[in-house]
């Protein structure tokens, strides 16, 4: 019913930038909150950053300063810019969503994940 397709990861040299995008397609009447979400190899799934649909934004402590979190509510679309990447950074970075369906049901959907890979 939903998908979300990520985009925007690659390797980058630590102190680089990178923009990670997350378009969210099918039967969808609004997007809620969404967010992105990281795992690193042996860790578990961690909180990067959210964003409401009201625009209020939340960031794990080890990427604030670093990473903002921006959406385009007309797009079904969120972007995660990220600066000063350090190798700690290193993840799959998965995109969340809330999804309002045009069913008027809601239901939390994730993408399928993009490798950020920060090495010299």
């Amino acid at each position: 019913q939903v998908q979300l397709v990520e985009s925007g990861g690659g390797l980058v040299q630590p102190g680089g930038s990178l923009r990670l995008s997350c378009v969210a397609s099918g039967s969808i009447f609004r997007t809620n909150a969404m967010g992105w979400y990281r795992q690193a190899p042996g860790k578990q799934r961690e909180l990067v950053a959210t964003i409401t649909g009201g625009g209020t934004t939340n960031y794990a402590d080890s990427v604030k300063g670093r990473f903002t979190i921006s959406r385009d509510i007309a797009k079904k679309t969120v972007y995660l810019q990220m600066n000063s990447l350090k190798p700690d950074d290193t993840a799959v970075y998965y995109c969340n969503a809330d999804v309002l369906l045009t069913t008027l049901r809601t239901t939390n959907y994730w993408g399928q994940g993009t490798q950020v890979t920060v090495s010299s």
